[in-house]
């Protein structure tokens, strides 16, 4: 559910292994071969790379004896190291490809699940936090499939085939420099674990970081109305300061990390050289073999040096999988059923709403709907009035099924709305919300929006209908200009009538106006209630209005109050029969007038 996804650091448990990782293997999977290829080239190159100090021994021992062993010798070095660069190479692109391919995919994933989560979802999540694990997160797991898996595994197979090749060379310098590895292994696991912890929560207060900005600069205009810049800054700087001093104490514990392993790894080479010299004067052990088992105690020693960074890389990457799997598996308080119905064509609208009772998940305590009988037959036009909480715009919400009712159903052509697909009733109902959304594109495509194969002409005859085409074509590029992120270059009444004509647009047999008209001048209002009237004629439309004005001509008007019915019929039967219609009706046509 919902409820597990928190906003702050402190609530979310630290990844505890990395296995974690294993849920990045089904985005591998479909590109195994190149897997496969990334695999070859990294043993390849790990071979290559142990190759080198036999040849290393070679040309020290053959110094002085042999001019031409030698340049047989140099040649073969040289012709190690184009192997060697031809397989990174190779092994770079085919890792690097697979990372940034898997990513690509997990971000598709992420936001085709979040594109469809229902409003109760986003109750407890910020957006800026579903983005921040989108792109911080995913960043790290690029970092770990493009590169430090990658130098994991080259570092585990150079420690593997070291180690191997050293007791080749001698057991008892073997002994000497192996018998720290153990010891460092410890300060590994157990340090590890706590960067670990610290690696999630930074990454918890990034994406709480990330959801407040979000949030303030797409509401910059409200927070500079209010003066409310101090207080924004300072609420940024607390949070991003706390994920400062969660990244420093990270950064702090993987210093000390690295420079406990460096100092155990380095301090074995010191003794087994010591012991090395002595062998040579010995005459136990040549001047190459000496050579040879350096480099390869270098080698050993750096991959484990090198496979501790890595470590705490991985975790971080375990710690952004986490994460990013709560969003792809998290249970949608909405969801589509099994064995979906279908809608008899052609869809006649009509509405049903059969002992609703509705708490918004947020607030269960608070019934925002409770014991609705409410039919609406199709073609009619149905207003729903009363004062602000009462109830109206949920019934919005539920016929769109953005949330489902605790009790009772809401049908559509006698079909419970729980039967269908989403997409399957939704394309047939049109919305011009209170708030109108407008997208950072052109004026002709947000209109478009409502339907997008229509045409130009189709798109142009929807504006004119919803009195917007004068305004549009006095835009400095007509249709095509470029209307700002949430619309900043229109008006409130422009946005409102680009949305009315993306739903006039849609055509569809159910029309749903919540406060359509309510940022409208009157001129404009007068244009398109005739449109809307025009419009409401062959489809069911169901109209939210507090200005009573607007929904005089509605074939029937239904009173809310506290979440419950109160009264329904025509104005004037509403009007005649006293009761909180007649009041507000009051208000608004008489005291309202003479207060002017």
């Amino acid at each position: 559910m919902a409820e597990t996804v928190q906003t702050k650091a402190e609530d979310r448990p630290a990844s505890k292994k990395i296995s974690a990782l294993q849920a990045l293997w089904p985005f591998i999977k479909p590109y195994k071969w190149n897997l496969i290829g990334a695999g070859f080239a990294l043993v390849f190159t790990a071979m290559v790379a142990l190759s080198l100090p036999v040849i290393a021994r070679l040309v020290v021992d053959n110094f002085g004896l042999d001019s031409v062993a030698i340049s047989r010798h140099f040649m073969a070095l040289l012709a190690f190291a184009v192997l060697l660069a031809f397989g990174t190479a190779l092994r770079y692109y085919l890792v690097t490809r697979l990372g940034e391919r898997v990513v690509a995919d997990i971000r598709k994933a992420v936001f085709n699940r979040m594109i469809s989560m229902s409003p109760s979802f986003y109750e407890r999540i910020m957006t800026g936090e579903v983005l921040s694990r989108i792109t911080t997160d995913t960043t790290l797991i690029l970092s770990v499939i493009g590169s430090s898996a990658s130098i994991a595994l080259r570092n585990i197979l150079i420690f593997i085939g070291g180690v191997v090749l050293m007791l080749l060379t001698s057991v008892k310098m073997s002994m000497m420099v192996l018998w720290p590895i153990p010891v460092v292994l410890f300060p590994i696991l157990f340090l590890g674990r706590r960067v670990r912890s610290l690696s999630r929560e930074n990454q918890d207060l990034i994406a709480e970081s990330s959801g407040d900005a979000s949030e303030l600069l797409t509401s910059a205009q409200t927070v500079q109305a209010f003066t409310h810049e101090e207080l924004s800054r300072a609420k940024f700087d607390a949070v991003t300061e706390q994920s400062y001093r969660s990244a420093r104490r990270r950064i702090l514990t993987r210093a000390f990390l690295t420079a406990v392993v460096i100092f155990m790894v380095f301090a074995a080479i010191v003794l087994f050289l010591q012991m090395g010299s002595q062998d040579v004067v010995a005459g136990e052990i040549t001047e190459g073999g000496l050579v040879q088992f350096m480099i390869y105690t270098i080698m050993v020693g750096g991959a484990v040096a090198a496979l501790s960074e890595v470590w705490g890389e991985l975790q971080r990457a375990a710690g952004a999988t986490e994460r990013l799997v709560e969003l792809l598996t998290i249970e949608d308080s909405v969801t589509d059923p099994a064995q979906p119905r279908r809608l008899a064509a052609p869809v006649r609208g009509a509405l049903r709403f059969e002992n609703l009772r509705f708490s918004y998940p947020s607030r269960m305590s608070i019934s925002a709907l409770d014991g609705i009988n409410l039919h609406i037959a199709p073609g009619e036009t149905v207003a729903l009035v009363g004062p602000s909480g009462a109830g109206k715009s949920t019934i919005i919400q539920l016929v769109q099924r953005f949330y489902d009712p605790q009790e009772g159903q809401v049908t559509l052509d006698g079909i419970d709305l729980r039967d269908l697909t989403r997409a399957e009733f939704r394309k047939h109902i049109a919305l011009v919300p209170q708030d109108p959304v407008i997208f950072a594109d052109t004026a002709r495509e947000n209109i478009r929006f409502g339907r997008p194969d229509a045409t130009d002409a189709e798109v142009e005859a929807a504006a004119k209908a919803a009195a917007a085409h004068d305004f549009l074509t006095a835009l400095p590029d007509g249709y095509e200009s470029y209307v700002g992120e949430r619309g900043v270059m229109l008006s409130g009444g422009q946005k409102q009538r680009i949305a009315i004509a993306r739903a006039i647009l849609r055509d569809a047999p159910v029309l749903l106006l919540d406060e359509a008209t309510s940022a409208l001048d009157a001129e404009s209002e007068y244009a398109v209630q005739r449109a809307v009237e025009d419009l409401a004629k062959t489809r069911t439309t169901l109209i939210v209005a507090h200005r009573l004005a607007t929904v005089k001509k509605a074939d029937r008007i239904v009173v809310f109050d506290a979440g419950r019915i109160v009264a329904q019929g025509t104005h004037d039967a509403l009007v005649a029969r006293g009761g909180l219609y007649a009041r507000l009706a009051r208000l608004q046509f008489t005291e309202g007038v003479a207060a002017e």
